[in-house]
């Protein structure tokens, strides 16, 4: 302790070096940091230089309604509670950071770079979301974690290893409240999780009506219905340079589970023989939005798999359907796939994802965000929130003026988590990767990527017991159709 205690001491004693070659260039630095906006109370934006021969790093952060601090050692380190206190003084304005590097011996005076701090809060407490190799494999050390996105806490709430051989996914809070909480165990003992304060519900979701048990969920804003698509998920491999991995379905239909009656609720305009996938409900309950694709000999015509963004009328009252189903997106028409939709909860905005073909973008290098004004019905790609890399896996915070999403625009293999602000015009700022400490070498040592993140607004109420205990029991609740 007492050489901890020596070594804090040292640390904060650093002085801004003498004598430093000042150089009219910006830091090259790891992550992009560099005219991001964010939010107070973000966890530190910790950074290392990216050019790996860095021996020591001194940095300066003043504010621009005032405050300052430093950050110093191999990489740029700073303090939790002083950070917090320089973001909270400086909302509205900005962080101007001032990189001192020493190299070889020699140190090196930067540009100063901005920082910005938005006004708009992002109150959630932190974020959910599955890692996992990709390595292609079904099952493996993959889990499902909570980060407090304040502070680099993190915690696994179920893994692999709590219910060994199988895979699961799809873990999906109510509007970012995790007190009604599902996921999906897949395969073998596989079952619907349904959670509500705490307690847990396993059920079997496949009928005699429907082709597989239900996934992609999504609740409705009352919390006693939820919809599932039910499908089956393939992967098919190509040889040779250029892409890697196609997933794809073979068939997809959209069911809403009642889950005070445990009830499937079925449309025939949501069960077709085309694919059905990905809904999402709206803020205040009346619609269904999904994304459809007529049907094709995957994977061998995979290049055909276009999807349109649809919705369907919902009455919650009686738990009935509209007779019609209107497309706002037309994916053969425009020749392009359109997927994930997810609304935001203000009602303002619908993102979704775009790329050429396919239903699963997250293994496509085209796939990119884009935005919908549901005021206006106008669309535009978020090129500011977009790079030359997949960006897939888009949810919002709870008072939607964030969002976070699943990039690999680090090195084209791992997917990492980045978050983006958008004011009420919908201009979105630089998006910042979810902050690490020393995130160069935390990034090194860990070979998993995200998805499906979201954010959540308190801590998850989660018994990883309990569910070992109800999956390897095998006792489900069979669901019936309403009639």
């Amino acid at each position: 302790m007492w050489m901890l205690l020596a070594a804090w001491l040292l640390v904060s004693c650093v002085k801004k070096p003498t004598g430093a070659l000042v150089v009219n260039e910006l830091p090259a630095i790891y992550p992009d940091y560099v005219g991001v906006t964010i939010p107070a109370d973000i966890a530190p934006l910790d950074f290392n230089m990216a050019d790996e021969a860095v021996s020591q790093m001194f940095v300066t952060v003043s504010g621009s309604n005032g405050g300052e601090m430093t950050g110093s050692g191999e990489w740029a380190r700073f303090d939790i509670d002083e950070w917090h206190e320089l973001t909270r003084l400086n909302r509205g304005g900005e962080l101007r950071v001032e990189v001192c590097a020493k190299k070889n011996g020699q140190w090196t005076q930067y540009r100063e770079f901005s920082i910005y701090v938005s006004n708009m809060p992002l109150e959630d407490f932190g974020l959910t979301y599955r890692r996992i190799a990709p390595g292609y494999e079904v099952g493996g050390n993959i889990g499902i974690y909570e980060r407090d996105i304040h502070t680099f806490s993190e915690r696994a709430l179920l893994m692999e290893s709590a219910v060994p051989g199988r895979c699961f996914n799809c873990h999906t809070a109510n509007r970012t409240d995790p007190k009604q909480l599902t996921l999906q165990i897949r395969g073998e003992g596989g079952g619907t999780m349904v959670q509500k304060d705490g307690r847990q519900q396993w059920l079997n979701t496949k009928t005699d009506s429907t082709k597989a048990a239900g996934s992609y969920a999504y609740w409705h804003p009352d919390g006693r219905y939820c919809a599932y698509a039910t499908n089956a998920v393939h992967q098919a491999f190509f040889v040779g340079a250029g892409q890697r991995i196609e997933a794809y379905h073979d068939f997809s239909n959209v069911v809403v589970l009642d889950t005070e009656s445990n009830k499937l609720l079925l449309s025939p305009l949501l069960m077709t023989e085309d694919l059905e996938i990905f809904p999402a409900f709206s803020p205040d309950g009346k619609w269904i939005y999904y994304s459809t694709s007529k049907p094709c000999r995957v994977p061998a015509e995979y290049e055909k798999v276009k999807c349109s963004v649809c919705r369907i009328a919902f009455n919650a009252q009686d738990g009935t359907f509209g007779t019609q189903v209107d497309t706002l997106l037309n994916g053969p028409q425009a020749d392009k796939s359109f997927t994930l939709v997810r609304p935001s909860y203000d009602g303002r905005w619908l993102m979704y994802c775009q790329t050429s073909r396919s239903n699963f973008p997250v293994f496509h290098k085209d796939a990119d965000l884009w935005l919908m004004d549901l005021q206006t019905g106008r669309t535009r790609t978020l090129s500011e929130a977009n790079s030359p890399d997949t960006e897939s896996y888009h949810n919002w915070s709870s008072n939607s003026h964030w969002f976070v999403f699943a990039s690999k625009r680090d090195d084209g293999m791992y997917a990492r988590l980045y978050m983006a602000c958008i004011d009420r015009n919908g201009v979105v700022g630089k998006p910042f990767m979810l902050p690490q400490r020393n995130p160069r070498e935390y990034y090194a040592k860990m070979f998993d990527s995200y998805n499906c993140p979201d954010f959540t607004k308190t801590a998850v109420d989660f018994d990883a017991r309990e569910t070992h205990r109800q999956v390897f029991s095998e006792e489900r609740v069979q669901v019936k159709i309403k009639d």
